[in-house]
C-alpha cells in the first residue's frame, strides 16, 4: 500500500505539475505574473516546514543530532556541486541567465531534479501518509513555476509546443523511478532511512533558500512582502496541520 502511495504521488507531483503548467501557458501574462509568485512563496514555506518540522526531527529519532546535522550539511554541499554539473537549479522567471542554456541540458537537469523529488516523496511517506501528501503538494507548488520556465526555455530553443510538452512529461517520469528505488532501498537497508531523510531535507532547504527566496527578495514593497509572508506561513501551516505522528 505504501509503495502505491509513493508511485501515485510521485506521478502526480511530476506529471501533474507539467499538466498544470501547460494550462498556465494559456493564461495572459498578467495572470501568470500574479499566480506564479504566490505558488513560489507557498512552496518556500511548505518546503522549509517539511524540512525543519518533520524530516530532520524524524531523522534525529532514528539517528543522532550530530550525525543528522552533518548529513544535512553534506547534502547542501552536494546539491551545490550538482547545480554546477547538471543545472540543478532553475529560475522561476523567463528573464534569467539560466535560460541561455541549451534545451537538452535543461532536460537533463530537470530529470535529475524530478528523480530527487521522487526520493523526497518516498521519504515523506515513510514518516506518515498525510505528511507524504503534504510534501507532494509542496513539490507541485514548486514545480509549476519551474515547468512554466522550462517550457519557455524549450520554446526559445525552437522546440515545438508538442515536443516541449512531451519531453517535459518524459523527464517527469524520473520522479516515479526515484520514488520506487528509494522505497526498496529504505525497505532493505533500514539504517539508510535517516540518511535519506536528512538528504531530502537538504534538497528542500537548498531549493527554498538558494533558489526560491532569491526571487522573492526582488520584491521590495510592503504589500508584496506581506503577501509573500502570508503565503509562506500558509505553506508552513500545511505541514503543521498534517503533523500527525505515525
Amino acid at each position: 500500500m505504501l509503495l502505491s502511495y509513493i508511485i501515485a504521488f510521485s506521478f502526480l507531483g511530476s506529471l501533474g505539475s507539467v499538466l498544470i503548467s501547460g494550462l498556465f501557458l494559456v493564461f495572459p501574462d498578467r495572470i501568470q505574473n500574479k499566480l506564479l509568485p504566490g505558488l513560489v512563496s507557498y512552496a518556500t514555506g511548505a518546503m522549509l516546514g517539511a524540512a525543519f518540522l518533520r524530516l530532520i526531527p524524524h531523522a534525529i529519532e532514528e539517528s543522532t543530532g550530530s550525525q543528522v546535522s552533518a548529513m544535512v550539511l553534506a547534502g547542501i554541499v552536494l546539491f551545490f556541486v550538482l547545480e554546477k554539473l547538471v543545472l540543478w537549479r532553475h529560475c522561476h522567471e523567463t528573464d534569467c541567465h539560466v535560460h541561455n542554456a541549451s534545451g537538452p541540458l535543461i532536460l537533463i537537469g530537470d530529470s535529475f531534479h524530478n528523480f530527487v523529488d521522487g526520493v523526497v516523496i518516498a521519504a515523506a511517506f515513510f514518516i506518515d501518509v498525510r505528511f507524504g501528501i503534504a510534501t507532494s503538494i509542496s513539490i507541485i507548488s514548486h514545480e509549476i513555476p519551474q515547468e512554466v520556465g522550462d517550457f519557455a526555455i524549450l520554446l526559445s530553443n525552437n522546440y515545438s509546443k508538442k515536443k516541449a510538452f512531451s519531453l517535459n512529461i518524459i523527464s517527469g517520469l524520473s520522479a516515479v523511478v526515484g520514488g520506487i528505488l528509494a522505497y526498496y532501498f529504505m525497505l532493505e537497508i533500514q539504517s539508510a532511512i535517516p540518511l535519506i531523510m536528512a538528504v531530502s531535507a537538504s534538497s528542500f532547504i537548498y531549493i527554498a533558500v538558494g533558489d526560491l527566496m532569491q526571487g522573492m527578495a526582488q520584491n521590495y514593497t510592503l504589500r508584496d512582502t506581506t503577501f509573500q509572508l502570508l503565503l509562506m506561513l500558509a505553506g508552513i501551516g500545511t505541514i503543521l496541520v498534517l503533523d500527525v505522528h505515525p
